[in-house]
């Protein structure tokens, strides 16, 4: 529960992207300067994930849960005093944002990198697969909150000061939550076999073999890069469709299909990969499908009054894009076995902001401004409006690339599954041979071997 609803409220980094406009005017910046917001998350991700996968394989989950709670917490209460009236912060207003921007993107990789490790030392391995679902999953919970209720209290640029204000409600309502209700790091009695060993591997001894493991390399670059994708997706969509007349208000609705049917889809695979345990194939098809639908939102963004194929194209991008992510951590823990979960988990992460960072700087520089834009529902700052016409066909050809590259190289063992069947065997031998002898010292003895006994 706690990972869960610290993943809810992590999602405070996507505030201000459905409402980019308006906070870009309400500030008096630029919306480059708001895209910024974002884009701290990914790049104080990339130093500090490093430390975020030390803490959870090494000091623990307890410890890393109550360290994101408070700092979620706080990072959430400096960004509303940006916007008190009586602080008479002027010019700092601003800064003050950035700053509890830059606290809340300090605890994001420990909540992020948390749901395998929960996942491995809380769940048996027939539930591993659903538990890392439902943990993970409450992250886009809260990306689909920030989808539909950004863009619904704020009409105006005066109401930013509101939107920040609940904002905070459940950052601080987590951070008590944790606090209170976090007691044990480990349960009582381990649910697997593995979750005796989930940390055998010193940090940087994983490190090293993570680096060695070709497997994983592919996987940590493919699906880092969909995550940076999808990050730069979810920030960048309003002033995507602002230019061709889409309001704020459908924009958010689309990032809420798109998380909406992305939960679906994520429940439905991570059932069926646990029944099945077929992690390569499912990954595999919905890579496919998810550069279909990249390339599709890439062609219908282009055209005005096209509400129900964008609605129903950025569903199928949620649906088969979202879906890989809970199976993809479950893939990185077994293929890179003994390495600790948060390692593994941790790497991919930092890969996914290092790509994230040079995709959304990329697609911002491809950006063309146009200065007439007569059904341009943006809030246009100076120069004009901004077309995004190149840059989306560059994300859809970069996913479609990723996913090629995935199918076609990627392949590896079950190592966690495979050493926990072994240790399972070894179990039940080492059980009926201790109980065999047990057999032949109880069994009574016969008549006749009584009687020899006693001549004896």
């Amino acid at each position: 529960m706690g990972p869960a609803q610290l993943s809810y409220s992590n999602s405070l980094w996507l505030t201000f992207a459905p409402v980019a406009d308006k906070t870009a005017a309400y500030f008096h910046v630029s919306m480059d300067t708001i895209n910024w917001l974002s884009l701290v998350y990914l790049l104080i991700s990339i130093p500090f994930g490093l430390v975020a996968t030390w803490i959870l394989d090494t000091v623990g989950l307890k410890c890393a849960v109550i360290l994101s709670a408070w700092l979620n917490m706080v990072g959430s209460v400096i960004r509303t005093f940006s916007v008190i009236s009586f602080l008479s912060l002027g010019s700092l207003t601003y800064t003050y944002l950035f700053i509890g921007q830059c606290l809340c993107a300090l605890a994001q990789p420990l909540v992020i990198f948390a749901p395998t490790k929960l996942a491995a030392l809380w769940f048996p391995d027939h539930q591993r697969a659903t538990a890392n679902m439902i943990s993970s999953m409450s992250n886009p919970l809260g990306i689909l909150l920030a989808n539909l209720l950004s863009p619904t209290l704020v009409s105006e640029e005066k109401d930013i000061p509101l939107m920040l204000g609940l904002y905070a409600i459940p950052a601080v309502t987590a951070c008590i939550l944790a606090t209170v209700g976090v007691h044990d790091k480990v349960p009582p009695t381990p649910p697997s076999a593995s979750a005796t060993h989930s940390t055998s591997q010193p940090f940087f001894k994983g490190l090293k073999m993570l680096l060695r493991n070709k497997p994983y390399v592919i996987l940590m670059v493919c699906f880092g890069a969909g995550i940076g994708m999808f990050t730069c997706f979810s920030a960048l969509l309003e002033q995507i469709l602002c230019v061709r007349g889409y309001s704020n208000f459908f924009a958010g609705l689309n990032g809420a299909l798109f998380t909406v049917f992305g939960l679906l889809g994520a429940f439905l695979l991570g059932l069926y990969v646990d029944k099945t345990r077929k992690f390569i194939e499912s990954t595999k098809v919905c890579f496919c499908l998810t550069a279909l639908a990249s390339i599709a939102f890439a062609v219908m963004s282009q055209f005005r009054n096209q509400a129900v194929p964008l609605a129903l194209i950025s569903s199928l991008f949620g649906f088969f894009g979202f879906s890989i992510y809970p199976v993809a951590m479950e893939l990185a823990v077994e293929c890179s076995y003994p390495v600790g979960e948060g390692t593994s988990t941790g790497l991919i992460f930092v890969s996914s902001q290092i790509q994230g960072v040079i995709l959304m700087l990329l697609l911002q520089a491809l950006t063309v401004q146009i200065s007439a834009a007569p059904f341009s529902t943006c809030d246009i700052e100076e120069g004009g409006a901004l077309d995004w016409t190149v840059s989306t066909l560059v994300m859809a050809g970069a996913c479609s690339v990723v996913a090629c590259f995935y199918v076609i190289f990627f392949h590896t063992d079950y190592k966690r599954l495979r050493a926990e069947a072994s240790n399972a065997a070894s179990i039940n031998k080492i059980g009926t041979e201790a109980t065999a002898p047990e057999f032949v010292r109880t069994y009574p003895a016969s008549s006749s071997e009584e009687s020899g006994a006693a001549h004896c």
